[in-house]
């Protein structure tokens, strides 16, 4: 992909210099890499829209990116970024405490560490909270095999999968592989069945049911080579928060049942991983109110009841 420069974007968007530096800092311009100091811009970016002066939270996407802006602490932001980078890398088989976890996000080290953990382990969830500033930021764009792709190169980068020669960060996998008793995609046909995917999910109404049903073809595609369960519960949390639909956290202690819900979604019982997702969005609800979001609370609980009749 070229790349240009932040004087040459910056002419291009009709903005300044620094506008632009701002903007990627903030992680608002998808695929923008800081290379020895520069940033460095791909030549087909989408400027950033600019922010609201609402004084006011409408939504869960504005908390989110309000909090993040500000890096305010001990919000709701605050206990997303760690409740998620906990959750999703334990069920992968991540051996960081939830402890450990809060520790890195907020002091940037990694503290006293009574166990031998991973190397792997910590880049990755320090990735990860990276990803979801990504995702919070960019939660408007479109789902599109560039932004998944980004996603995964985020989330993988430093690790030593990213020194094997075989292992493609931010790349599709290029070796067949199976997860437990599950064949899935092809290395050769994934590229054709993401574009599939992705075009049925565009047109699809945007309901959580439907949003699961592109969490488990996705996962059934496994299109990356490692890191497909992550990726994905990164791209279930962006289209929640694009598409108003409450946003949840798979906890570490429903793995079994998520594992179970899959499988089942693919035999055409959906009860299982529609039960396991509502139950995340309770808990989510429930922060809601805590954090003092009332109305966003209520306006959840009620868009939750909605479909639930549906």
């Amino acid at each position: 992909m070229p790349f240009i420069t932040i004087e040459k974007i910056a002419e291009k968007w009709g903005i300044t210099p620094r506008q632009v530096r701002t903007y990627c800092a903030e992680g608002r311009i998808l695929g923008a890499t800081l290379i020895h100091g520069e940033w460095q811009i791909p030549d087909d970016a989408v400027k950033p829209k600019r922010k609201s002066r609402r004084t006011f939270p409408k939504t869960i996407l504005d908390i989110l990116e309000a909090e993040r802006s500000s890096r305010i602490s001990g919000g709701l932001y605050h206990r997303l970024q760690i409740d998620l980078a906990y959750n999703s890398n334990h069920i992968e088989g991540s051996r960081l405490t939830h402890e450990q976890t809060r520790w890195i996000f907020e002091t940037r080290t990694i503290g006293n560490m009574a166990a031998d953990i991973p190397v792997d382990d910590i880049i990755e969830t320090a990735n990860h909270f990276r990803a979801v500033d990504m995702v919070i930021a960019t939660a408007t764009s479109a789902l599109t095999e560039a932004y998944i792709k980004r996603l995964h190169e985020v989330l993988k980068s430093g690790t030593s999968d990213s020194r094997k020669d075989w292992f493609a960060v931010g790349d599709y996998k290029r070796l067949d592989n199976v997860v437990g008793d599950m064949e899935t995609c092809p290395a050769k046909d994934v590229h054709r069945e993401m574009v599939k995917l992705l075009s049925w999910w565009k047109s699809a109404d945007k309901t959580l049911e439907n949003l699961l049903d592109l969490h488990v073809r996705f996962e059934k595609i496994h299109p990356f080579q490692d890191g497909n369960g992550r990726v994905g519960r990164l791209i279930l949390l962006k289209e929640c928060l694009k598409y108003s639909i409450t946003p949840f956290v798979i906890a570490e202690n429903f793995k079994q049942f998520y594992y179970l819900g899959l499988s089942d979604w693919r035999q055409g019982n959906r009860l299982r991983l529609m039960d396991t997702c509502r139950t995340g969005q309770d808990v989510f609800i429930l922060g809601l109110r805590q954090f003092g979001h009332m109305k966003l609370a209520e306006k959840a609980a009620a868009d939750m009841a909605r479909e639930e009749k549906v």
